[in-house]
């Protein structure tokens, strides 16, 4: 494996890290809200469980079409912007030659160089050197649809799983506490390691994620006991 592979195979790695945190971030979230929500209505454990399930699996399936939709468009442009290109290659050729120099030129090699640089990439796979100096598309980065969406909805899954472990093992007089305090420790950890992950200050981000997760569950819990002694 040469070094610039390695280094795009440990970008895509670290890119894909933090998404799977993300996502989890997300399942974390939204189904500790609605639990801790549905909790202080004076719900008990059974339809507290029941809500958090129904959350998991229409929140999973929310964000995997999300992802779906949004990369399949993204894959839509790509692939226009492919054709546009290879259609250019064969009706003006020496263009795409210069233009292809001139962005080795802007990265400072030299222009006699760069026309040669050119050549030889053109030579070997005159759309894949387009597409990756001036597109910006490479097998490691191309869109992927199907395994967006898969990898969105697991995430978000195996984060959304556990608070619900939570409600399974809590005792129903701490059910809040134990959910609440368990969802954020669990915020806290996914934080720090996408922080560490991504180089990213570890304290800072473990402090904004734990913040937000519990403003996110104090809002529910207070809209969920105003809704539960309305009612």
């Amino acid at each position: 494996m040469s070094r610039l592979h390695a280094e795009n195979h440990l970008v895509s790695r670290i890119g894909w890290l933090r998404a799977a945190v993300l996502g989890a971030n997300d399942g974390i979230v939204s189904t500790a809200s609605l639990i801790v929500g549905v909790a202080s209505a004076s719900a008990s454990t059974s339809e507290v469980l029941v809500a958090g399930v129904a959350g998991l699996v229409a929140g999973a399936m929310s964000m995997a079409a999300g992802e779906y939709v949004s990369v399949s468009s993204q894959s839509d442009t790509e692939r226009a912007d492919l054709d546009r290109e290879r259609a250019e290659l064969k009706t003006q050729p020496e263009f795409e030659r210069q233009e292809l120099a001139d962005i080795y030129v802007k990265r400072g090699v030299a222009p006699e160089l760069a026309l040669q640089v050119a050549d030889q990439l053109t030579a070997r796979d005159a759309l894949g050197a387009h597409a990756h100096d001036e597109l910006g598309i490479s097998d490691m980065t191309t869109a992927r649809p199907i395994q967006a969406a898969l990898t969105s909805a697991a995430t978000f899954a195996v984060g959304a799983a556990l608070p619900l472990l939570m409600v399974v093992v809590a005792p129903a007089s701490l059910l809040v506490a134990t959910v609440s305090g368990a969802s954020l420790l669990f915020l806290a950890l996914l934080g720090a390691l996408g922080a560490r992950a991504g180089g990213a200050d570890v304290l800072r981000a473990t402090v904004r994620v734990t913040f937000w997760g519990a403003f996110a569950m104090a809002l529910t819990a207070g809209i969920g006991a105003v809704v539960g002694t309305a009612v």
